[in-house]
Parts: C-alpha cells; sequence; structure tokens
C-alpha cells in the first residue's frame, strides 16, 4: 500500500481501512504466539500500512 493511493480518500473510508488493518495485525501476532504464522515480515507490512494510514488521517484532518 502506498501513501499516494491513501491521501485520496475520505477520513471515513481510512477510518475503516484503519480498523480492519488493526485487526489483521491481532491475527498476525495471535498466529506468531500460536507458531503458526511462517512469514513474520507480514507483522512489519502491516504495522507500515497502519502508520501510512494514520499519516493520512492526520494530513486529511488539516
Amino acid at each position: 500500500m502506498k501513501y499516494t493511493s491513501l491521501k485520496d480518500k475520505s477520513v471515513d473510508e481510512l477510518n475503516t481501512m484503519l480498523k480492519e488493518k488493526k485487526l489483521e495485525l491481532f491475527g498476525l501476532k495471535a498466529k506468531q504466539k500460536t507458531m503458526q504464522l511462517t512469514n513474520t515480515s507480514e507483522l512489519r507490512v502491516a504495522k507500515k500500512d497502519i502508520a501510512r494510514i494514520k499519516t493520512a488521517i492526520t494530513a486529511a484532518a488539516k
């Protein structure tokens, strides 16, 4: 996910995307704790996506 695709979306869309990504991160963390996660880089990608979405929300609020 790139920031350029996020900056055109509305705040409501960004909030729903943020909620989905946080739920995905929760699931990935649970999989990691139970040793079911094979690709641990997915955690880093999910965290960076959440940060990008939060940045877009902050920029849209200004």
